[in-house]
């Protein structure tokens, strides 16, 4: 139930409200948010890429916009620009929510998107790095892999997330479990209905080993994004009963969350990626990392009943 009110909250303009002008928020947030501009980020970035790899998130989601749209684009390739001249872009890649340009849009949102998401990929191109696709609630999934497949004709090295959560995500690893592709399996951070998703958490955690194996079977890249200590074990036994080295797969965490183990899992030699977000528009991300962790909404509720 707080799970399900927190991530209603994510979509709330009078809760968005209260929650931005709380003073205790700043203070929150910056542990999972690396800076509201690029230039704050950028430190953070190169400090991690020292022992660890790093995916980036410029915050951004549900634009309706085309302006908007155009502005996360432009973000995207001053964002993959600065990697570039930083020395760091063969350490770090960008994460692309689909919604935040413009997959929402009233108009031809598909094809804008596809467009743009084109333009991102190029920059990464010329970068000499790699774009992952984001994955949103369950009614995008089908356009967010139809794109995936354009986008793959000419950049065959773009990333796929899915969604451990979803009762179709088993046969969609099966399909994109071949030689190049790159998955990142994570458990799903949206508010499902059981129609469409497993709702308890072993109902859950099952799906996920199901979905690791098939992609540890296959040929492609698996990216294993989960904080659980016991699917990260998991995941181990499963790339040694596949035959993967420790190049042949990634761990993924978040930004501000078990650091000590993205540091344990780097310094065993195994691929450790950050997933890193920045930018002004964090409200959304930061409340679905509030339902993720109940600590930390008490805590954040406490704050606000006696600082607003």
């Amino acid at each position: 139930m707080l799970r399900t009110t927190l991530l209603a909250a994510a979509r709330s303009r009078a809760c968005r409200t209260l929650v931005e002008r709380a003073p205790v928020t700043r203070g929150l947030v910056s542990k999972y948010v690396a800076g509201s501009t690029l230039e704050r980020a950028l430190p953070v970035v190169e400090q991690l890429t020292a022992d660890r790899l790093v995916t980036l998130d410029h915050l951004g989601e549900d634009t309706t916009d085309t302006s908007q749209a155009q502005d996360t684009v432009d973000a995207y390739s001053r964002l993959l620009s600065e990697l570039d001249r930083a020395g760091v872009a063969d350490r770090a890649e960008v994460s692309v929510k689909l919604s935040a340009v413009g997959q929402f849009l009233p108009q031809d949102g598909e094809k804008i998107a596809l467009e743009n998401a084109r333009r991102i990929c190029e920059a990464a191109a010329r970068a000499g790095t790699t774009v992952t696709l984001d994955m949103e609630d369950h009614t995008t999934v089908d356009s967010t892999l139809s794109i995936l497949t354009e986008l793959r004709v000419d950049f065959p090295w773009v990333g796929a997330v899915l969604q451990a959560y979803l009762h179709r995500t088993e046969g969609d690893c099966r399909d994109l479990a071949g030689a190049g592709s790159r998955v990142r399996l994570c458990k799903g951070a949206y508010d499902e209905p059981a129609s469409v998703a497993y709702r308890g958490k072993g109902e859950v955690d099952r799906s996920y080993v199901r979905c690791l194996r098939v992609l540890m079977e296959g040929e492609g890249y698996p990216m294993v994004a989960s904080h659980d200590p016991r699917l990260v074990s998991i995941a181990g036994v499963l790339a040694d009963a596949g035959g993967r080295g420790p190049g042949d797969y990634e761990h993924q965490m978040l930004y501000g969350i078990r650091e000590n183990e993205q540091r344990r899992i780097a310094s065993e030699g195994r691929r450790m990626r950050v997933y890193v977000p920045y930018g002004d528009e964090w409200y959304g991300y930061f409340m679905r990392r509030l339902a993720e962790r109940p600590a930390n909404v008490a805590f954040f509720a406490r704050s606000l009943l006696t600082k607003s």
